[in-house]
């Protein structure tokens, strides 16, 4: 009888663990579960787009089929652009009402947003007030800007008063943005004023490119997605994403841990008469990568 009792100890025991080993399985998928989830809502919120500086041999309209083609539905576009077709107007602080409504109309028609333009540097508070104006009307999320020091408040107030943030971009030294630190100064005590991080120019300048984005973390919103065949080269060429210099699949884990949410603008400075298939090689580069994430 005692035998009998302890086989049935036994067993219940072993029920028991088995039972609690299904369960603790279960509780590990599903916080894998959770965990794939949480990031594949990161990479979800990114957004890829075009500068137009990459098609800047041609007007708005053709950049815009050019874009189309590559199936980008995001730009950020630039001051100086010609509008092309029927117009006469360029893209710029001049553009009428109604060549900024016509504009829009023709993004619409596309399925295509202009989620930025940039660069700028208005030279006063003037041009400050109708770049701001500019971008409310076209309906931008956030300006790519290089303000002068002296520009600091200005940009960064009417950045609150507009609910349009200032992304600050980094050029080759001696740009003033050259370096992060130079832009973390920057945004001190103004608090719209952000990060557009420009990959290419950060190698460029000799700059580990991880180690950027780890300074500026949690204040990039906007990033210039390109790759450079020289490092700490000023000069360097372009070329494209994955073939260069740059260490992408750690770049983009960097930009997932940090939880960024904004556009990698596609800036291409290479082949300016026939870069589609380039960009369109980079787009795919970009899925591949992003994909890899998940």
């Amino acid at each position: 009888m005692r035998r009998i009792f302890v086989a049935i100890a036994l067993c219940a025991g072993l029920s028991t663990l088995i039972s609690s080993c299904g369960n603790q399985t279960a509780k590990t998928d599903e916080v894998a579960a959770q965990t794939n989830a949480a990031d594949s809502s990161v990479t979800s919120q990114w957004k890829l787009g075009v500068q137009f500086w990459t098609f800047h041999m041609f007007p708005f309209t053709t950049a815009l089929e050019k874009a189309d083609s590559a199936g980008i539905k995001n730009i950020e576009a630039y001051l100086g652009q010609p509008i092309g077709g029927d117009s006469k107007d360029t893209f710029n602080l001049r553009l009428s009402a109604e060549g900024r409504q016509k504009l829009k109309a023709l993004l619409q028609s596309k399925g295509i947003t202009m989620v930025a333009f940039g660069v700028v540097q208005p030279g006063n508070d003037v041009e400050w007030k109708q770049t701001f104006d500019l971008a409310r009307d076209m309906g931008v999320s956030y300006i790519t800007a290089e303000p002068k020091k002296e520009h600091w408040h200005i940009a960064d107030s009417l950045a609150g008063v507009y609910n349009i943030p200032i992304a600050i971009h980094d050029h080759p030294y001696p740009n003033a943005y050259a370096h992060p630190d130079s832009v973390i100064a920057a945004m001190k005590g103004h608090p719209n004023l952000y990060a557009c991080a420009d990959l290419g120019h950060w190698a460029r300048n000799g700059l580990d490119v991880k180690e950027c984005l780890q300074k500026l973390e949690g204040r990039i919103i906007g990033s210039h997605l390109k790759d450079i065949v020289t490092f700490n080269d000023t000069k360097a060429a372009d070329t494209i994403p994955g073939k260069g210099v740059i260490k992408f699949p750690e770049v983009f884990a960097e930009f997932k841990r940090q939880g960024f949410k904004g556009m990698f603008s596609i800036e291409h400075e290479s082949n300016w008469y026939n870069n589609v298939p380039d960009v369109k090689e980079i787009v795919g580069y970009y899925n591949e990568q992003v994909k890899a994430l998940k």
